[in-house]
């Protein structure tokens, strides 16, 4: 099951954005972040265990994906694909563009991004501190 994130899942996003990034509680306040209109956090369920979460801002036109993971053994059962459709369903009218940054050297995460239609923008050398980073985009098409 996918679903917007309550204040009774930041423990466990916690957790799991450790394991995406190191430091993840010490720069991430989830009480105040999940207050801001701007923000917002999906979370993926199985067997209600919180396996994935993918968080956004939401400002004006554009979308940012900041932060997806997915729990290793739950990988490749479409739990991410599953996250980007929800996100996608929930956000405004307004939304044309969706942007995100990844890394050059994460094979599996670009080739998710392109089946949703992503292209590349151009690459950040060093964004994430040795390595570089790709910045996609997917545009919206209007009606």
């Amino acid at each position: 099951m996918i679903r917007r994130a309550t204040k009774k899942d930041i423990e466990f996003i916690y957790i799991l954005g450790s394991m995406l990034h190191e430091n993840y509680r010490k720069v991430n306040d989830l009480e105040v972040l999940m207050n801001e209109k701007y923000f917002k956090f999906f979370v993926a369920e199985e067997e209600k265990k919180i396996v994935g979460f993918l968080n956004v801002t939401e400002l004006y036109e554009t979308v940012d994906i900041i932060d997806l993971f997915v729990l290793p053994e739950y990988r490749r059962k479409h739990f991410a694909s599953r996250l980007i459709n929800y996100m996608i369903s929930d956000v405004s009218d307004s939304v044309s563009l969706f942007t995100l940054e990844v890394g050059v050297y994460n094979k599996e995460a670009i080739a998710l991004y392109r089946k949703f239609g992503f292209d590349i923008i151009c690459k950040r050398l060093f964004y994430y501190g040795n390595q570089d980073a790709y910045l996609m985009g997917l545009r919206c098409k209007k009606e």
